[in-house]
């Protein structure tokens, strides 16, 4: 689950993109039971500084495109730092090992040569099968 993750699946959950403050950290919180008030608000708030979430007067727009990309950032971040933790790799390695290893697929997204690259080395790659296929 990326960081954003309560945020989207609240909006799956209302099927709407748009809420009062309190309604958002309310559905997060106690309908998602994903966090506590604290966390939410606190999740709220960087959503809003980092541009997942637009403020309209009384009204958080949720930015389904950014929140996604971002979203999509954090599995490949989570790939990485699963790969050079199992290697004995840093992180800046591994990412210097996927851009060479990725030469050979062309144009394919960086989370997916990631994956294969796992998989190559002999690495579990099953917990990120799901999140790659949505």
């Amino acid at each position: 689950m990326g960081k954003y993750s309560p945020i989207l699946e609240a909006v799956k959950l209302k099927g709407s993109n748009e809420f009062s403050r309190s309604e958002l950290i309310g559905i997060i919180t106690f309908k998602l039971s994903l966090l506590g008030v604290k966390e939410a608000k606190r999740l709220v708030e960087e959503a809003i500084k980092e541009g997942i979430i637009e403020e309209r007067g009384e009204l958080l727009v949720v930015n389904l495109q950014v929140a996604e990309e971002e979203e999509e950032g954090d599995v490949l971040g989570e790939i990485v730092t699963y790969i050079a933790r199992e290697l004995g790799m840093t992180e800046m390695e591994v990412m210097e090992e996927l851009r060479e290893f990725g030469r050979r697929y062309g144009n394919l997204d960086m989370k997916l040569v990631a994956y294969l690259y796992g998989l190559e080395k002999g690495l579990d790659m099953s917990p990120f099968r799901d999140r790659l296929e949505g």
